[in-house]
């Protein structure tokens, strides 16, 4: 049976659950986001707890390991939403906090040998980036009614200028959840693409059985350096990923 690189993104049915004309079938793509958000559901409520001597539980009081990392979580999302939101974004805190935690969690659990990674497909991805677009638009309307329109038409332009400008304008404002979303996808699907090619490569050198067998140890050590920048590729599309949805965030209120 020939094994391809591509085979590892496949969708496979674990469990058929029908009722009436609505299908509930549970895949290992909608396994692996409950996985997900079971983790981080887990990680806060069993980890970011310590026991004092009264035998009794207190949450937040002296951090352990646990709770120090997921406070650096929140503190990068803090981060990222202040360096580019002024004080009044504040209230979209628990909006950006989710994001990167989650699109974080998805790309770490899909390093995890025989997991999926559920941000190596366009459909999750430019859902995901979809979702956050109609939020931001939503936002936009709410506070500046009509006066949004100036995203696409800036200030002080000539009429003749205004009709060359709003097309543009408004063609790199749709292309936005588009970008978005591709670029997260075909950076996971290229990267896990790239490990498979090399593990395949690496196995079939250590099936020889003459002398070329040694070197079998040159791709493997590819491999280690590969998923080590695999490994920081799950890290920075994370933060990329937050840091231009805060971008995006900082234009529909302030209307830059």
């Amino acid at each position: 049976m020939l094994h391809t690189p591509l085979e590892q993104f496949q969708i496979i049915l674990l469990f058929s659950i029908k009722l009436f004309c609505f299908d509930f079938s549970i895949t290992n793509l909608a396994l692996v986001n409950f996985l997900v958000l079971a983790i981080f559901a887990a990680m806060v409520f069993f980890f970011s707890s310590n026991v004092n001597y009264l035998n009794e539980t207190s949450f937040f009081f002296i951090p352990n390991t646990w709770q120090v990392f997921i406070e650096a979580l929140y503190e990068t999302s803090a981060q990222l939403l202040f360096d580019n939101i002024n004080a009044e974004g504040e209230k979209y805190f628990p909006f950006i906090s989710v994001i990167f935690t989650f699109v974080l969690f998805s790309n770490l659990i899909g390093l995890v040998p025989y997991s999926f990674t559920t941000t190596s497909h366009l459909i999750v991805t430019f859902t995901l980036s979809l979702s956050i677009f109609i939020g931001l638009n939503i936002i936009c309307v709410q506070k500046h009614k009509f006066h949004m329109l100036s995203l696409f038409l800036p200030a002080n332009t000539s009429f003749g200028l205004a009709l060359l400008l709003v097309p543009i304008e408004l063609l790199s404002y749709i292309f936005k959840p588009i970008s978005l979303g591709v670029r997260l996808f075909a950076n996971l699907m290229a990267g896990h693409t790239l490990l498979k090619v090399i593990v395949g490569f690496s196995w079939s050198m250590l099936l020889l059985e003459d002398f070329l067998a040694v070197f079998h140890i040159l791709p493997l050590l590819i491999l280690v350096v590969l998923m080590g920048l695999e490994l920081g590729v799950a890290l920075i599309q994370a933060y990329v990923f937050t840091i231009l949805t805060c971008i995006y965030l900082n234009d529909v209120v302030n209307l830059h």
